[in-house]
């Protein structure tokens, strides 16, 4: 079974709809790792189309806020305001649809997934230490991950710690990482929305674990359209800025 991975969606429909595309023909069934909205101008329409691909998903911080079940005291100014919009925004069956997302970990299919941390949803995993505690407790060879936005991951092997880059070279769209069944990874496709790792372009991820390779794309979109969304739904000025940079 081939898996689509998506990851911090974040309310861009035009980079969902471009992943989509890209991806079509090549998986069988979608998983997504959270944060399916906040900080983007489609809230309503992205919940949608996920649920229209019937891809497991999993809460993220941001759903949390957006429905209510956490408040977003937490959160970052201009986070907080997109989140609070967001909230309004959101028609009563696709609050009712966040608020009932499970929390992670989750199994699916002899992997895993979570949003952030192993044992904690909301813990960013940004450098081997903290992935560490991850790994060696993973109840399965493979956990993929969201949260940070950033593309690439931890693998634990021969008890050393290593990291994951992936490196898309030339005009690819996908490079191909390899499996080695003695080994256990973490593996973050990237954010779809929102990326912050310095590529402006979407992220996801294909997973055939059957035949041992997972695949991590970057897919240009047209940014420029949603940011006019983002624009004229008043959305603060640093969330339209930062989708030019990937930061």
């Amino acid at each position: 079974m081939r898996y689509l991975i998506l990851s911090d969606i974040h309310a861009n429909l035009t980079a969902l709809d471009t992943c989509l595309q890209a991806a079509q023909g090549r998986w069988e069934k979608a998983v997504c790792l959270g944060d399916v909205v906040g900080y983007g101008p489609d809230p309503n329409e992205v919940i949608d189309r996920v649920r229209s691909i019937e891809a497991i998903t999993i809460r993220g911080n941001h759903d949390k806020a957006s429905s209510g079940i956490a408040d977003a005291e937490d959160f970052n100014p201009v986070a907080r305001v997109a989140a609070l919009w967001t909230r309004e925004e959101l028609r009563p069956e696709n609050h009712e649809w966040l608020e009932k997302l499970p929390l992670g970990p989750l199994q699916v299919d002899g992997f895993h997934i979570v949003h952030g941390a192993l044992h904690d949803e909301d813990e960013y995993l940004l450098a081997p230490a903290q992935a560490l505690d991850s790994l060696a407790d993973a109840p399965s060879p493979v956990t993929f991950f969201g949260h940070t936005h950033v593309q690439g991951g931890f693998v634990l092997q021969d008890d050393k710690v290593g990291v994951l880059q992936f490196k898309h070279v030339g005009g690819d769209l996908f490079t191909t990482l390899d499996i080695d069944p003695v080994a256990t990874y973490m593996i973050n496709p990237g954010s779809v929305g929102q990326p912050r790792d310095g590529d402006t372009r979407a992220a996801f991820a294909i997973a055939d674990l059957p035949n041992k390779r997972v695949e991590l794309w970057r897919v240009p979109y047209n940014i420029g359209e949603v940011q006019k969304r983002m624009e004229k739904n008043g959305l603060p000025e640093p969330l339209i800025l930062r989708l030019s940079f990937g930061r």
